[in-house]
């Protein structure tokens, strides 16, 4: 097959099993403006706005990307080269299908004055973030916004040149403010739980060190819905980018493959209005929050419950873990006795039918999804996604040891070595700290429950003690496959 290098003027010539845009992407006139334009935002919200400008709707809502990091410029140029059109696998087991999605119409110049520059024009409505987790500034120990964090520190002595997004957002607003233009909505994207109201707390913070008559305009004036978002998205690496040219003739130099599902559950509060997404598929509801916990409880715990014992056992890739018995068999044991009981009902949702699609997803081997990317930054996902179901089952007074031989396996983990020996690599900004009390723990479990910024008073709960150290002394001396299979049994 030949390839083609993709741009504008190559959509013609692109094979027939690539679906292109229907739509004139130059009659398209930007509406939303995304900071964050990573693997998940081209694979989740770029596709929905451009299926629904497939349908003949909302031309007036494109994207304009945005960065204000060094490391957004790499980004930003290779999508410059291509005109801003990303193409998209979707990874079915049955059969992959490409599309290239041409709802991006722009990427601002990664500089924080230029993104303030394009946020203050009209025809910017919506402000949408994929920071990643760990970008809004939460005070791990309170919850709350971290108002001594140096970048903040630095945006408010420095209101006039901002470098945090929040910064950027907040001199976007009073330039609108100035002008008499309206405010946009601000749309987390992000992974978090009730992510409008996270974005919120973070603008406000910043605000009101800035100014409390500032900070009441915004509370007054913006809005900040909250949404659920889901689609796995691994990172694209060679390997995608050749699978793209081999089975599409396209050379991408940042194609992206998913998995065939995403959701994507939103409030509906857009004062300045918003695309007419529910026409493909999004879910506009009242109440954000149970979907959301269900997703973070039932997928994100799931795949840090997965996570640990894979890595220990050597696993590299998602499915492969799956394939394992006791990993699985773990999974579905944990997920139906600990984890689902803590979620309330959600309309219309069978939680045995989720679980269920949760592991075919999980099991998809066309993913390729990877066990390093689970375990990526465990001191921010183990407080979002797994300590508050089991502070849930302490209260209730319902048993926690699935839940605490998931910890144990994280602080195994945490320790530097797979059972096997072989090294392991923390990515995490707390990799150091969590080594050192992770070998600590190994004759002294308390030891890794020390560390409040990440478990709170969970480790002084003596039910939990006891569990997490029976727990990490059986995978010290049994090792992992042994624990998961005396668990099992």
């Amino acid at each position: 097959m030949n390839s083609t290098k993709l741009n504008e003027t190559a959509l013609q010539s692109l094979p027939d099993n690539v679906a292109v845009p229907n739509y004139d992407r130059s009659a398209l006139k930007a509406g939303i403006l995304h900071i964050g334009v990573g693997n998940f935002h081209r694979a989740h919200q770029a596709v929905y706005l451009h299926e629904l400008f497939s349908l003949g709707e909302d031309h007036d809502w494109a994207l304009v990307g945005a960065g204000i990091k060094p490391y957004d410029t790499a980004m930003r140029e290779r999508l410059q080269q291509q005109d801003w059109l990303t193409t998209v696998v979707e990874l079915d087991p049955d059969g992959f299908t490409a599309k290239v999605s041409g709802s991006m119409i722009d990427f601002v110049e990664v500089d924080p004055q230029a993104v303030i520059e394009r946020l203050a024009s009209p025809e910017i409505r919506i402000v949408s973030l994929t920071i990643t987790e760990g970008g809004y500034f939460m005070d791990d120990r309170t919850g709350g916004f971290d108002h001594k964090h140096p970048d903040i520190v630095h945006d408010v002595k420095n209101p006039d040149a901002p470098e945090t997004v929040f910064g950027v957002i907040i001199a976007a607003i009073q330039k609108r403010r100035a002008d008499g233009v309206a405010p946009f909505t601000i749309m987390s994207c992000d992974n978090l739980p009730e992510n409008g109201i996270i974005t919120r707390q973070a603008v406000l913070g910043l605000a009101m060190d800035m100014s409390p008559d500032l900070e009441k305009w915004i509370e007054d004036n913006v809005s900040f819905p909250n949404s659920m978002v889901d689609c796995i998205t691994p990172a694209t690496s060679d390997r995608e980018r050749a699978m793209v040219e081999e089975r599409f003739g396209i050379v991408d130099a940042v194609p992206v493959a998913c998995e065939p599902f995403r959701q994507w559950v939103m409030e509906d509060k857009f004062p300045g209005g918003r695309p007419a997404l529910e026409k493909v598929g999004v879910e506009f509801v009242s109440e954000v929050a149970p979907y959301e916990l269900m997703k973070l409880r039932i997928l994100n715990g799931g795949h840090a419950a997965i996570a640990y014992p894979a890595a220990l056992l050597g696993y590299h890739f998602v499915h492969e873990a799956m394939a394992d018995p006791f990993v699985d068999g773990y999974l579905a044991k944990l997920e139906t006795s600990e984890i689902i009981p803590t979620v309330p009902s959600v309309p219309g949702v069978d939680f045995q039918k989720y679980l269920k699609k949760v592991r075919e997803r999980f099991s998809n081997a066309a993913v390729a999804d990877t066990i390093p990317r689970l375990c990526l930054d465990g001191s921010n996902r183990q407080p979002k996604f797994i300590i508050p179901t089991i502070m849930d089952r302490l209260a209730g007074g319902d048993s926690i040891g699935g839940l605490a031989l998931e910890v144990a396996l994280w602080c195994r983990y945490c320790a530097g070595t797979d059972d096997a020996g072989n090294a392991i690599e923390l990515f995490d900004e707390k990799a150091a700290r969590l080594t050192e009390h992770a070998l600590r723990a190994k004759d002294n479990p308390a030891a890794f429950l020390e560390m409040t910024d990440i478990f709170g008073q969970l480790g002084e709960n003596a039910e939990f003690a006891e569990a997490f150290s029976a727990a990490l002394t059986s995978v010290w001396s049994k090792g992992t496959k042994a624990t998961l299979q005396a668990y099992l049994a």
